[in-house]
């Protein structure tokens, strides 16, 4: 009789869903904001030093995550001081007037085998662009990890004017990336 009842009880415990875990605590230690332009034809890779995260993800109800992203677009690394300097100026991103890039997510669906997708308005030099980013996530021990991104037009936020305008020097295109890794908790803004 006992061995039945036990049997019973792993049976219901193995038809339960496992319990669902919320990530919410970013790691900007292990997280990071890329992106890779193409000059003349050439890939030049680049990244954001400072960005704040906040994140609320649990696969078994992606429907309900939430994420917002905020960049320092003075922290940008484009390869070279020169470079640098030349992006936070009036013809890119004229960091004085538009210091920080802002996406806020509207909707996050399951794509399948560990796949999703973010959508939100992306704004960023006074433009403000629906944006759909697919992601993966997969557990690494105890963390999570979320690598997706998505393609920029930089002329749709009027990035790039004057000269820097000519999509035969620099694509329009830019491939953004991210990395961000999570603890389960709740949410807890980066810094």
């Amino acid at each position: 009789m006992r061995a039945r009842f036990m049997l019973s009880l792993a049976l219901l415990g193995a038809a339960l869903p496992a319990a669902a875990v919320e990530y919410g605590k970013v790691l900007p230690d292990k997280s990071q904001l890329t992106f890779t332009s193409r000059q003349m034809g050439v890939p030049v890779n680049g990244r954001f030093a400072r960005f704040t995260t906040q994140v609320s993800f649990d696969p078994a109800r992606p429907e309900a995550g939430k994420a917002v992203l905020e960049v320092d677009l003075a922290s940008i690394d484009a390869g070279s001081t020169e470079a640098d300097e030349e992006v936070a100026g009036k013809n890119w991103f004229q960091t004085k007037a538009f210091p920080t890039a802002r996406f806020v997510s509207a909707s996050v669906k399951a794509l399948g085998g560990g796949r999703y997708e973010v959508r939100g308005p992306l704004t960023l030099k006074g433009h403000t662009q629906e944006v759909a980013a697919p992601f993966t996530f997969k557990t690494d021990g105890a963390t999570g990890v979320l690598d997706g991104g998505f393609t920029l037009k930089r002329l749709d936020f009027g990035i790039g004017q004057g000269a820097w305008g000519d999509t035969d020097t620099v694509a329009n295109e830019i491939q953004v990336n991210f990395h961000v890794v999570v603890a389960p908790g709740p949410t807890t803004p980066t810094k």
